[in-house]
């Protein structure tokens, strides 16, 4: 059996700069890229958190500096929620690739 050497950040990283390069495929440019990232990710469960880990953490980021500008703590939840939708929108086929990379791991 293999050994299990990946990280949960190599796995975001390739998924990031390969989803990057490959953003003119619509649905195929993610599933490649979460093939690729859940395989470096090192197993299922890691690639799952490589896959929604920069979604929730762009979504809190975008809470903390938007309700520190405006200091409305319900602006910050709205932009923070909007954020957070539209990635976990586009991160379907980034998940699903994620969970088959895991399982090549």
């Amino acid at each position: 059996m293999a050994s299990n050497n990946g990280s949960v950040l190599s796995g975001m990283l390739w998924m990031f700069f390969i989803s990057l390069l490959l953003f003119w495929l619509p649905t195929i440019g993610p599933l490649i890229a979460g093939i690729v990232g859940g395989k470096k990710a090192g197993g299922v469960g890691a690639g799952i958190m490589a896959a929604l880990l920069p979604s929730i953490i762009m979504a809190v980021l975008l809470f903390t500096f938007s309700t520190a500008l405006t200091g409305m703590p319900i602006i910050g939840m709205v932009a923070g929620a909007g954020i957070f939708m539209l990635l976990a929108l586009q991160v379907g086929p980034l998940l699903l690739g994620a969970i088959i990379g895991g399982l090549l791991a």
